[in-house]
């Protein structure tokens, strides 16, 4: 069977790629990431040494988006089958970006968990086999984790230690920073994420697939004042987050509108869409900055680190950037097109773990995937529990 032309972004960041003297290169690692958790396919390389920030090579990335939007959302079993038909390319495309071959790789990683237990099973199995073949250790990574350490990929990496704020589909979390595996949780969602309500929110307005990047283009051109919505858990005087109250009243209030104007919510006038997007929008920010800065007073941190797809949201950005600067608070993020889900972050965390000496690659190339892996389950003390 062909195989029809890859739609693969690629890039490279601060390339590693020049010249470097036989000692150099002689206490230099370098790291194969695989990402394949749900709907995105990537692969990079990144390469460490003893110290400093380890320096990404090149990374490649196949998006499903195309397949997945005439179904409204991902499907596992299509999502799985096209990560097998992407990953080799994705790596020969990496290597030849980079100038190497598989024999420069030291380390292959990939995504343990959590995520669609399939689509983990094809880049474990895959790290794994390439692992054996060219007798190198292998190393499961968290992908959570991978997200978490995604800002150290830019041009400005975070220093720790730092409050990080993780807005990731089905997760938010608010935690405090104090080295690679040395992670305390403030507080997170206890139901709806922050992602899974833009999400659906925007299905129920009608907004294609993925619905939170939709949604907030469209609330660009909205009042985000048109609609008063809860913001849930705002005064609780904790760090947790719940979405699912405002997600119903974004339906009940979608069918307010819809009702008086005679129409289905889909329906609805560009206008009166775009207003509900926005108070949509602005609802989900104002909780999610002004939790922010509720866990910055409590640690007495001045450090933001901004990971996660939600992170990518113009509107986040500008609030947090404008409350964080009139604090004196640095906020760092990845670049945008490392927000969503790629390899370079997994190969980023896997690189970050081995250089702190928290976790040691494996050449036992037998793999078990987590599809639930809860983030604080990895580290106690910045020790391993559950070794990849």
């Amino acid at each position: 069977m062909s195989v029809p032309p890859l739609d693969v972004t690629e890039g490279v960041v601060r390339s590693a790629c020049d010249p470097a003297d036989a000692g150099d290169r002689a206490a230099m690692q370098t790291v194969l990431g695989i990402e394949s958790s749900c709907d995105e396919t990537g692969v990079a390389l990144v390469r460490f040494g003893n110290q400093g920030v380890p320096e990404l090579l090149a990374h490649a990335l196949y998006s499903q988006i195309e397949m997945h939007q005439a179904y409204g959302g991902v499907v596992p079993e299509l999502a799985s089958r096209d990560h097998i038909r992407r990953v080799l390319p994705l790596t020969e495309q990496v290597l030849a970006e980079s100038s190497r071959d598989l024999a420069d790789v030291d380390v292959v990683a990939f995504t343990r968990g959590p995520g669609l237990a399939g689509a983990l099973l094809v880049g474990a199995g895959v790290a794994c086999a390439l692992g054996a073949a060219l007798g190198k250790p292998v190393l499961g990574v968290h992908h959570l984790e991978g997200h978490l350490l995604s800002p150290f990929l830019s041009a400005d990496p975070p220093q720790f230690p730092f409050v990080a704020l993780l807005v990731s589909g089905g997760h938010t979390q608010l935690m405090r920073v104090d080295g690679v595996g040395r992670y305390q949780i403030l507080g997170e969602s206890i139901d709806d994420a922050a992602g899974e309500a833009f999400d659906k929110s925007a299905k129920m307005l009608g907004l294609p697939y993925p619905g939170g990047a939709a949604l907030g283009q469209l609330a660009q051109s909205g009042d985000p004042a048109a609609y008063k919505l809860p913001r849930p858990l705002l005064h609780s005087g904790d760090l947790d987050f719940s979405f699912a109250g405002l997600k119903t009243a974004v339906l009940v209030q979608s069918k307010k509108c819809a009702a008086a104007q005679g129409c289905a919510v889909h329906d609805l006038p560009q206008a009166t869409l775009a207003d509900l997007a926005a108070s949509t929008q602005t609802a989900i920010v104002e909780v999610l900055v002004k939790k922010s800065l509720a866990a910055l007073k409590l640690t007495g941190l001045n450090r933001l680190v901004v990971a996660g797809g939600v992170g990518a949201n113009r509107e986040l950005r500008r609030q947090l950037n404008d409350a964080c600067a009139s604090l004196g608070v640095r906020v760092h993020y990845p670049e945008l097109h490392l927000c969503t889900d790629n390899g370079a972050m997994i190969a980023m965390a896997a690189a970050m773990r081995l250089q702190a000496g928290i976790q040691s690659a494996s050449a036992d190339y037998s793999f078990e995937v987590k599809p639930r892996w809860p983030l604080d389950a990895i580290c106690a003390s910045g020790t391993m529990l559950n070794p990849g």
